[in-house]
């Protein structure tokens, strides 16, 4: 009857469910054919059949010699369990997955198991070969099922009557009551049941199909994850019609048209109530007798329905033909009876049943029962013309069938609605009207076109890709309005006793889905939050019902019911699968909250499915940042703390663990106001109550203790707060840790000037400059713990319990501490954590790693800087395309960029600390000059050795001469003088060491030894060292070295000791008397000292000390002088120094500093040139005064005390610097007599009347050449100076008192002589004085020809260029020191002239 062969074209669609149907499906049997499954299927695992025992019981399995032949007879032993279990199923298989039987004694297989091998050895038997098989036999059963159907006299309608009470209105089809041991399969019926194969046959089939009141319902499998029997279908009421046959009418008096069709057809009966039926349905009417009386109406009604159940048949046995052939009759006669109900299933089967012709590609004609009157006229023609001018390329079958397509369905609609004696149940109407909003859907979104594409849809539900979206499609038939409206037809009514909470579920559910997929989301929204009141009751209700069972208080909590049930995610209680939560309810709950603009944690963009590594990344928190700044600017947050507490409760009824985080976190981050809020600006605070606050926070640490306890330890809530982390900073390390980085270049010349005694401090110092702060601060070193200030906000009025805080860092090895703490309500707290680098290396604190009570352990970025979103005023667009384009745009205001800190990791550094020191609590007393000597003794408490080691020194005199040398008005000779002292007058100093000293090995010490100088002004010092370990030598270091530093700070003390209080410098007209000469020390006599070659400088020395003190001068090598100076007293002592020539007089003044070194200096006062060639003169004859003079003192009492005295006191004064100077042209004057051979020096006995000859000798000292004019000055000795001039007629010469002398060379001397005569007795004086007559310059035709016809040497070439370079320099001179004039010198010693009267004798 179903054979494949007559319409080879046929298909099976199979509908494969893992659950038992509920009763309330179950009871619309035969109405909707495909409520019952047809075919068990039980699989197994090949792999496993030789390795695991299935069943302990041998006995009952029989022997088999192998573990394979055993496990295969308990398949086939179970199989015959789900004979027994399910015997009105057609046919029962088990099926062996990547099972290869062997070769050589294979197992034989029994009837009713089949093999599938594995993928690699599928070449005979195949899937696709053994469902083939699967499907013969169930074709041979419908056969079978068909005839059964035919004879049958009467088919009841569902939900006919109301149940009767006291009889429970569930029906189970696992079992037969009244016959246990029938079976459909009748290749394994039992000896003890027949079926007869005629059309009338011998059992009545309605005792057989129809379900009977339930006992324990068996497992559909054998798995322990089946879930167990649903809730019933509740008691029905109204709806129900009177009876009107003798048929309605039961006997003795009872009415079994009152019942529903499961009722009537499945109410368990006894013997006498079954004689009753049986003679009810035998009975004859007697009314309405003969053609078009009732009982033939009602046999009509029979054979109608039988006939659209065979259709049915043929329908799901792929004979699509023949089911439209009998249907169409089916639908004739129950269209002529008025059996509304029949006739509607019979026009859709027949709307299935074009549909897969019009699939399969086969040419039909519309049935004219199809039509409606209406489209029999030419109205419809007119439709069909319109559609093919739409397209004329649409095949003629199928633009007919699309013509009437709109109109069919809701001409079936309106016969299911149809209020009549038989009305159809809300559920199966509903699932109708939801079937065919599909339908037209599909017909929608391919343009209102039928063809392959929206029939690839409608049969295989392959929907495009793209959703549509808001904009409106007038031009498609049928329009979207209008399937909206057909759709909410489908809408179940309020009342809870027409419908279960399971057959609700489904429907809202088909609602949904369908308003989705034509762009509805607001409207889904509004259906899915329907759903979800519904599924909440439901849950409750089931969860009483469960908890009462076992003997639980329904409030006793998620676990016991959980555990009871043998449940790990709470799908226990409402017998749901373990997968069904994660691959439903999370999805489904999450399009509702994204419709409505819940704020979630998953962000659009990287979606729910990216680990939970990928979505702490910075670049995907900034993402969800702002897509989350988005959502909340979306909808009515009202409205969203709403749907959000619907799906907790949802969640909680299930109970499902992940929703009850999830959605209690999502209502937390919504009602949150997800900023970044600065000092007092932006108001943070959230939009529920603390109260509320409190509870969300409590049911999250409980659920996720809960999950802990029972192994779901992956289950956890993501914090609500994406601002968790408002800044890291590092601690400052302690001042003798941090390390100060140098650069390489410093290195070795630094070593080499630091190790040495005389240390210039001009030079640069990078040991003493400031510390960079900002390079200590962001510096490490290797196995040495740093302290970190975490700062951490919590905008919520409830307190953040923190279960661990770590620190997050990249590139060198880092080891965070872990704590714990408790952040206060609406606040932000600042929290200490210590952290180990262990290798050295770049190092950059992201973030942190922090865990909250109950929520995932997760990485949250550094956000220092405040941050709020802006709200756009201006709406520009409204719906879900607006929310998702805002969510990919970047949204307005400041751009939000995460912090980090860049840190660098240095190798391990040694620790060295000041041990102890012979100074007593680090302070000295000191005498002016004096120097002490003390040692310090470092130790390295590091498992490091320190390999480089160098000393610096401050002192408090430092800051004031480097304040004086900054003062832009100090002169050239003052910033000498400060620098000097700088340079030449440190306070404290290192005694020299061997540089293989300069070293610490671990855990050892090392002594060093110091001299400090007591100066004025010295309170205080300090000795920085500077020490490292390298590791390498100095030349291998790379890019930079790092050092640490350690000071000692002393107290200094210094007293007076001798003071200069007064000097002055004397010139001596006679030769230095002989007593000074012995005094001094010297030996020298009058004979070979000349008076001209000295001068007497005094200094009144003070004894400040309270102690006698012995003085010590010395001038040169030889002259030295001591002298005892009493407590208190000032002695005045009298010393012979030696005059000083100087080249250069007027040179300019260097400076020690190099920095300060220049070839020229312009003084920076404004003074004139005579006054700066005068200080020039005082600085260098003082300079070279003080390098021939010394003095140093010691004590004679009390302690032993010695120092030297500080001279540089001393200040020159014009008068002094004539005193001690040698002029550049020495002029020497004497006077000769002729007739004697001796020339008198200083004073000359010359007679009156007598020739002599005054010599005048000139030596230029100078290196340049002067023309020079000598004046010849005799005068009266011991005379005014107008009286001494007047010496014409008392002293007579020859020639003139004044000549120009040719030009005298550098480093010569020439002479001049003239004679004279004394003409009367007398003292005279002669002086004379040397004038330049005119500048000598050097000729430039001169120097060059001298270069040329000369030869010179290489040095003498570049000395002649470096002055033709400088050819501007006597320029620079000029504007100092004034342009060069001539100059004159004048005697210092006049010769002194004794005239007398020759003796008589002589006379004579």
């Amino acid at each position: 009857m179903f054979s494949p062969l007559a319409f080879p074209d046929g298909a099976i669609f199979y509908d494969l469910i893992t659950y038992v149907p509920p009763p309330s499906h179950l009871a619309l049997y035969p109405f909707d054919l495909f409520r019952e499954p047809l075919a068990v299927i039980a699989i197994a695992d090949g792999q496993e059949l030789e390795n695991v025992a299935f069943s302990k019981r041998q006995s009952a399995n029989g022997y088999a010699p192998t573990m394979a032949g055993r496990n295969i007879r308990t398949l086939y032993q179970e199989l015959e369990d789900l004979r027994d279990a399910y015997p009105k199923v057609l046919t029962h298989h088990v099926l062996i997955f990547d099972h290869k039987p062997p070769g050589e004694n294979a197992i034989p297989l029994p009837e009713g198991i089949k093999a599938i091998p594995p993928l690699e050895h599928s070449k005979r038997t195949t899937m696709k070969t053994v469902m083939c098989d699967i499907s013969s036999l169930l074709l041979a059963e419908m056969n079978t099922l068909a005839k059964s159907f035919e004879a049958m006299t009467s088919i009841d309608s569902p939900g006919q009557a109301p149940s009767r009470p006291g009889l429970q209105s569930t029906a189970s089809w696992t079992s037969d009551d009244a016959n246990p041991t029938g079976r459909r399969n009748s290749q394994f019926a039992v000896s003890t049941m027949t079926r007869s194969s005629s059309s009338s046959g011998t059992a009545d089939r309605s005792q057989v199909r129809m379900s009977m009141p339930p006992f324990k319902s068996l497992p559909f499998s054998s798995s322990s994850s089946t879930p167990s029997a649903r809730p019933s279908t509740p008691v029905r009421s109204g709806l129900s019609n009177p009876p009107t046959t003798f048929e309605d009418i039961s006997a003795n008096g009872t009415s079994l048209g009152a019942l529903s069709p499961e009722q009537k057809n499945g109410l368990h009966l006894d013997g006498a109530e079954e004689n009753i039926r049986s003679a009810n349905q035998d009975k004859v009417a007697v009314q309405g007798f003969g053609p078009g009386g009732l009982n033939e109406k009602w046999r009509n009604k029979g054979k109608g329905r039988a006939t659209i159940i065979v259709g049915s048949l043929y329908l799901q046995a792929g004979r699509w033909i023949d089911a439209l052939k009998e249907l169409i009759e089916g639908a004739t006669v129950a269209k002529s009876i008025n059996d509304h109900l029949w006739h509607g299933k019979a026009l859709e089967l027949i709307f299935i049943s074009l549909l897969m012709l019009a699939w399969a590609g086969h040419e039909f004609q519309v049935p004219t029962v199809c039509l409606s009157p209406n489209e029999k006229t030419s109205s419809g023609l007119s439709k069909a013309q319109d559609a093919e001018e739409a397209d004329p390329t649409q095949p003629k079958h199928l633009r007919n069938f699309q013509v009437i397509l709109p109109d069919l369905l809701e001409r079936i609609v309106g016969l299911y609605s149809r209020i009549s004696g038989e009305q159809l149940p809300p559920f199966p109407l509903s699932e109708t009207i939801i079937r065919f909003s599909n339908t037209l859907t599909a017909l929608h979104l391919c343009g209102g076109r039928l063809g392959r594409e929206s029939l690839e849809i409608m049969i295989y539900g392959k929907y495009p890709s793209k959703i549509l979206n808001t904009s409106p499609r007038l031009t498609i038939t049928p329009s979207r309005g209008y399937i909206n409206n057909f759709l909410f037809k489908a809408f179940p009514s309020s009342t809870p006793e027409l419908l279960t909470t399971m057959d609700r579920s489904i429907i809202l559910s088909g609602i949904a889905a369908i308003l989705g997929i034509m762009g509805y989301h607001r409207k889904k929204a509004l259906v899915v939050r329907e759903l979800i009141s519904v599924l909440i009751g439901g849950l409750i209700e089931a969860r009483t019902r469960g908890a009462a069972e076992v003997g639980i208080h329904p409030a006793a909590g998620l676990v016991a019911l959980n555990a009871i049930n043998g449940h790990g995610k709470g799908a226990g209680a409402l017998d749901l699968n373990e997968g069904d939560i994660e691959q439903g309810i999370d999805a489904f709950l999450g399009l509702l909250c994204k419709t409505y603009g819940v704020v979630g944690f998953e962000n659009t963009r990287s979606g729910s499915g990216a680990s939970s590594s990928i979505s702490d990344l910075d670049e995907n928190v900034i993402s969800r940042i702002n897509s989350q700044s988005a959502t909340r600017f979306f909808g009515f947050p009202n409205v969203k703390l709403n749907i959000i507490r619907a799906c907790i409760n949802l969640s909680e009824a299930l109970p499902d663990f992940h929703g009850v985080l999830k959605f209690s976190s999502d209502l937390l981050r919504t009602a949150g106001s997800g900023v970044a809020p600065g000092p007092r600006r932006e108001n943070a605070a959230p939009m529920i109550s603390r109260d509320e606050q409190i509870r969300l926070v409590t049911n999250i640490s409980k659920t996720s203790s809960l999950s802990q306890r029972m192994g779901l330890g992956h289950l956890s809530a993501e914090y609500w707060d994406e601002f968790l982390i408002r800044g890291i900073t590092l601690d400052p390390l302690p001042m003798t840790r941090p390390p100060i980085p140098h650069s390489k270049n410093i290195l070795p010349g630094v070593t080499t000037a630091r190790t040495s005694q005389d240390v210039n401090p001009f030079i640069y110092n990078p040991f003493l400059r400031t510390v960079d702060n900002s390079a200590v601060a962001q510096t490490l070193v290797a196995d040495e713990a740093a302290t970190f200030r975490i700062v951490i906000q919590n905008p919520f009025d409830i307190d953040l319990e923190i279960d661990s805080i770590k620190l997050y860092t990249e590139g060198a090895d880092f080891d965070s501490s872990v704590i714990s703490t408790v952040i206060g309500p609406y606040r932000t707290q600042i929290l200490k954590i210590q952290g180990t680098p262990r290798s050295a290396g770049s190092l950059k604190i992201t973030g942190a790693v922090i865990r909250v009570l109950g929520c995932r352990e997760r990485r949250f970025p550094i956000f220092s800087q405040p941050w709020a979103p802006d709200q756009e005023l201006k709406v520009k667009g409204i719906g879900l395309g607006t929310l998702e384009q805002n969510q990919i745009l970047p949204p307005p205001g400041p751009p939000l960029k995460p912090d980090s800190i860049d840190l660098s990791v240095i190798e391990a550094q040694p620790i060295v600390l000041i041990k102890s020191t012979s100074l007593p609590q680090s302070s000295i007393m000191i005498l002016e000059g004096e120097r002490q000597t003390f040692s310090v003794t470092l130790h390295n408490a590091s498992a490091t050795p320190t390999d480089l080691l160098l000393f610096s020194f401050q002192d408090s005199t430092q800051g004031a001469l480097q304040t004086a040398l900054a003062n832009r008005d100090a002169t050239p000779a003052e910033l000498h003088e400060y620098e000097w002292l700088l340079a030449k007058r440190q306070a404290l100093r290192l005694h020299k060491i061997d540089d293989s000293k300069r070293y610490i090995a671990p855990g050892s010490t090392a002594t060093f030894d110091f001299e400090i100088l007591g100066k004025p002004g010295l309170t205080s010092g300090t000795i920085q060292i500077d020490y490292a370990h390298l590791g390498m030598p100095q030349s291998e270091i790379k890019n930079q070295f790092f050092t640490r530093q350690i000071c000692l700070d002393l107290t200094v003390t210094v007293n007076a000791s001798v003071e200069l209080s007064r000097v002055d410098i004397l010139p001596i007209q006679a030769n230095v008397p002989k007593p000074i000469w012995d005094r001094v020390g010297s030996g020298r006599t009058k004979e070979f000292v000349a008076s001209n070659d000295h001068c007497l400088l005094l200094m009144d020395l003070r004894n400040v000390w309270p102690s006698d003190m012995q003085v010590c001068l010395k001038v040169g090598k030889d002259i030295t002088i001591e002298e005892h100076i009493l407590p208190g007293n000032t002695n005045r002592v009298v010393i012979p120094v030696p005059a000083i020539y100087i080249e250069e007089p007027h040179a300019y003044i260097p400076a020690l500093n190099p920095a300060r070194q220049r070839q020229f200096v312009v003084s920076s006062s404004k003074i004139t040139p005579a006054m700066e060639r005068g200080n020039r003169e005082a600085f260098w004859y003082r300079e070279k005064m003080l390098e021939k003079i010394s003095g140093t003192w010691k004590t004679l009492s009390g302690p032993s005390r010695q120092g030297t005295i500080q001279l540089r006191g001393i200040r020159l004064t014009p008068r002094m610097i004539e005193a001690i100077k040698i002029d550049e042209v020495g002029i020497d004057i004497s006077v000769e007599n002729p007739q004697s051979e001796q020339a008198q020096d200083l004073e000359n006995d010359v007679f009156v009347d007598e020739f002599v000859q005054v010599k005048v000798q000139i030596t230029n000292r100078t290196n340049q050449p002067v023309y020079p004019t000598v004046r010849i000055m005799p005068s009266l000795r011991n005379r005014p100076v107008i009286v001494a001039l007047d010496f014409t007629r008392k002293f007579a010469w020859n020639g003139t008192l004044q000549q120009t002398l040719p030009l005298l060379n550098a480093k010569s001397s020439t002479e001049l002589r003239i004679g004279a005569t004394a003409l009367c007795r007398g003292e005279f004086e002669i002086s004379a004085s040397v004038e330049e007559t005119q500048l000598w310059k050097m000729p430039a035709d001169s120097s060059k020809s001298e270069s040329n016809g000369h030869g010179q040497t290489e040095d003498e070439e570049q000395e002649t260029i470096r002055q033709r370079e400088r050819a501007d320099t006597q320029t620079m001179m000029d504007a100092v020191l004034g342009a060069r004039e001539r100059r004159i010198w004048h005697s210092r010693r006049p010769c002194i002239v004794a005239v007398r009267d020759r003796p008589e004798s002589d006379e004579e």
